[in-house]
């Protein structure tokens, strides 16, 4: 051992002798790690979630893991306190003398920088080992060395109880929330006949509440199962808490609601749009009648033509309307809201075939009408070039006349007696026509 160094306790090279500032400058720091130690585990030791996981009645993981943690945290003040001994030892050995011995130095350097601190197996018992190795009888450490496991020992600690913490501050009052916004969808929902075992929405409420009894008494027992750590995190409750089974049900609530919205709006709006509903089938039942009685005229009117059949009202359709207005006499509006949809939709179409059976129907009367627009526009053509009085033309117009103003009226040959008519009155009218006028008006 040489004149300026010390033996070391590893068996390594002696330790360089530290002389007197040396000292005082290593004990001010360590008696600032040590106020800051005591000051972390007595927040710890009064932190809230601490408090709560040690009263809770846990289960799984969160179970397991607090066995752990609280040994930890046994270890953690078995730690402190003979790093406590440690360091008032070493204080009372320097303040013997102002100025210390070369052999008061070689011991402060020892106890300052050697493994000067001696934990016996009942300070260890049932204690973690951070390496996961087996347990030691008796482990010696540098007062540095066991700052350094007191300070892993204690961030470990804190992780799980920040984020057990977090856990059970973040869910359990948005699960309460939840539940207080579904009682409430609840009365409305069995207010509108949305109940259970008669609508769909009313076993989705069902199952929405046993899912937010389920998830809170789980959240409770077990925080730690609802905790998803942030990657690469190394501060203490680094993560965020898993909301994903409450989402699922706050989503399931909003369909919930949005359909009770849907048949609140049919309870307000339901007597107008049955008025509705009633007039628009009036409408196509009234149009199917003038089809019908169109259908016999054209029958009586017209020869050889191809009149379509006219179907009567539906009854169907009538019948979903007396059904819709029982629901709204009796108040079951989740039942009236997809009826009336649907009965709107087919109201409409309806209507429309109401419409184009009239249209297919009156075909013929309406290319009659247009045989005589076109037979009476020639005569007045004719007239207006003088010729109204030709006996030829007076002949073919009586000829196509009496066809289309006969019942029944032959469509195919009424057009060809117009044609016919057409084309004599543009032979008689084409030699008439004016040539050009030259400059002095002579044709």
């Amino acid at each position: 051992m040489g004149a300026g160094s010390s033996p070391s306790s590893t068996g390594g090279p002696p330790e360089p002798v530290m002389d007197r500032d040396e000292v005082d400058r290593a004990l001010a720091r360590l008696g600032a790690e040590h106020e800051a130690v005591e000051t972390s585990l007595l927040a710890l030791q009064d932190h809230a979630g601490r408090r709560l996981l040690e009263g809770a009645d846990l289960t799984g993981v969160t179970k397991e893991r607090w066995a752990a943690t609280e040994q930890s945290i046994t270890l953690l003040w078995g730690y402190f306190d003979a790093y406590s001994a440690a360091l008032e030892a070493t204080r009372e050995l320097r303040s013997r003398r102002r100025w210390p011995g070369r052999e008061d130095l070689v011991e402060l350097t020892d106890r300052l920088r050697g493994e000067s601190v001696t934990l016996s197996g009942a300070a260890l018992h049932g204690a973690p080992t951070l390496a996961g190795g087996p347990a030691k009888l008796t482990e010696r450490f540098t007062l540095a060395e066991l700052v350094n496991r007191m300070n892993e020992l204690y961030a470990r600690s804190l992780d799980l109880v920040v984020a057990a913490d977090t856990v059970w501050s973040a869910l359990p009052a948005r699960i309460d929330l939840l539940a207080a916004e579904l009682h409430r969808t609840r009365g409305l929902a069995h207010s509108v006949g949305v109940r259970p075992g008669e609508h769909p929405s009313g076993d989705d409420l069902e199952s929405i509440t046993a899912e937010l009894a389920e998830l809170r008494a789980q959240v409770i027992s077990d925080p730690l199962a609802f905790w998803v750590a942030a990657p690469g995190s190394s501060a203490p409750g680094g993560g965020r808490p898993d909301t994903g089974r409450y989402d699922r049900a706050a989503r399931a609530l909003e369909d919930v609601r949005r359909e009770i919205d849907a048949v609140l709006t049919v309870r307000q709006d339901a007597e107008q749009r049955l008025a509705r509903l009633r007039d628009v089938l009036s409408r196509a039942d009234r149009t199917l009648a003038e089809a019908r009685s169109a259908r016999g005229e054209v029958l009586a009117k017209i020869a050889a033509s191809e009149v379509p059949a006219v179907s009567g009202p539906s009854i169907a359709l009538q019948e979903q309307l007396a059904a819709a207005a029982e629901y709204r006499r009796h108040s079951q509006w989740h039942r009236l809201s997809p009826l009336l949809e649907s009965l709107e939709r087919e109201a409409e179409d309806e209507l429309l075939r109401a419409r184009a059976s009239l249209t297919a129907v009156t075909a013929p009367l309406a290319v009659r009408a247009e045989l005589r627009g076109r037979l009476d526009a020639y005569k007045a053509k004719v007239a207006r070039h003088g010729m109204a009085e030709d006996p030829f033309l007076i002949e073919r117009y009586d000829a196509a006349r009496r066809m289309l103003w006969s019942a029944p009226c032959d469509l195919r040959v009424a057009e060809e007696a117009v044609l016919r008519y057409q084309r004599a009155a543009a032979d008689v009218l084409v030699p008439r026509n004016p040539g050009p006028v030259d400059q002095r008006g002579e044709s």
